[in-house]
């Protein structure tokens, strides 16, 4: 790390809320934990709080990401929620990487592979999946022993769960014969009254504290900078590219080295970010690699800046921006360096 500017995941908050989450749900047998987008933009640093917090399986978006993380964790079961081109599926023989069937056309291309898979049924979402008994049963009769699960993704927890899991019901006919079923992810599983023959469930955003519960949550992601240069600008002075702000009266403008590159897209000009706990606005065009904010007498070269402070703020920007939670954290690019608290 370079510069004053980065991530701070705090990995006792991300025990906290998993722990909190398998208190609330203490029923299943696999918790899958969601590191897609290298751990919605917290890092792979994580996965060792995520194993011994209770989190017994890894789920992530594409095999690119789950051979990164098969470097290090050699025994962690990985199941890849994305599609897998076939020319690849060697290498998931090779790295023990669990694959999702998402058609009949895929199953039998796959007929002769050695690879554990899990069956993705679509109940509505139109993603990936297949939607019929008939389907269904014709890919378990090719795949049979090497089916080691079957799921679906609840696109609309509080409005369509149980529909959705009425139909999946009635595609997965032998659910006697699947070792792991997993259907609800991180909000409907809190809501949803978990059915016998559900085994498994996913922990995404959840984890990170970043759904609206009765569960008390804590933060767990914080991006931080620093003040590198104070302006003293004059009335009608401006500032930044196309001189998009122009000061009204004398304003004092700090300059953040942080910018769109690392995230902070320029629609978060006008937001608030905080420095000694108080907020600020971001003022004038977000550069690529640095940003201004407008400040007082109260800030010094090299405070620190809390660019996004905690949950709290994580909403406030993204209802800011349009946008959701997910977004925000995910848009925080790598050149950011992850750096873990205990």
């Amino acid at each position: 790390m370079h510069r004053n500017t980065y991530v701070e995941i705090d990995l006792k908050s991300i025990y906290h809320n998993i722990k909190k989450v398998i208190e609330k749900v203490p029923s299943y047998s696999y918790y899958f934990g969601v590191v897609k987008a290298d751990g919605y933009g917290h890092g792979e640093e994580i996965i060792h709080t995520l194993l011994q917090a209770g989190i017994n399986y890894l789920a992530v978006a594409t095999l690119d990401e789950a051979l990164e993380i098969r470097k290090q964790f050699l025994e962690i079961p990985i199941l890849c929620l994305g599609y897998i081109g076939i020319e690849y599926l060697d290498i998931c023989e090779q790295k023990d990487i669990t694959i999702t069937v998402p058609s009949l056309e895929y199953a039998k291309a796959i007929k002769d592979k050695n690879l554990k898979c899990h069956i993705k049924i679509d109940t509505g979402m139109h993603r990936l999946g297949i939607s019929t008994k008939e389907e269904y049963l014709e890919i378990y009769r090719i795949l049979k022993n090497r089916v080691e699960g079957v799921y679906t993704h609840i696109y609309d927890a509080p409005n369509s769960t149980e529909e959705q899991i009425n139909k999946f019901e009635k595609i997965v006919v032998n659910k006697e014969d699947i070792p792991i079923i997993h259907i609800c992810a991180s909000e409907a599983m809190l809501t949803h009254k978990k059915r016998n023959f559900e085994n498994g469930c996913r922990l995404g955003i959840i984890m990170y504290g970043l759904l609206d519960s009765n569960i008390s949550f804590e933060s767990t992601f914080k991006v931080v900078s620093e003040i590198i240069q104070i302006h003293d600008l004059k009335k009608g002075d401006t500032l930044g590219y196309g001189g998009f702000y122009q000061a009204l009266k004398d304003t004092k403008i700090g300059v953040i080295p942080i910018g769109y590159a690392d995230g902070i897209i320029r629609k978060n000009s006008g937001r608030m970010i905080y420095i000694h706990n108080k907020p600020y606005p971001i003022v004038g065009r977000i550069c690529m690699d640095m940003l201004f904010v407008e400040i007082d007498d109260e800030v010094s070269i090299h405070d620190t800046v809390e660019v996004i402070k905690d949950n709290q703020h994580i909403m406030k920007i993204s209802n800011y921006l349009d946008t959701i939670p997910y977004e925000v954290i995910c848009s925080i690019g790598k050149r950011v360096p992850r750096i873990g608290r205990d």
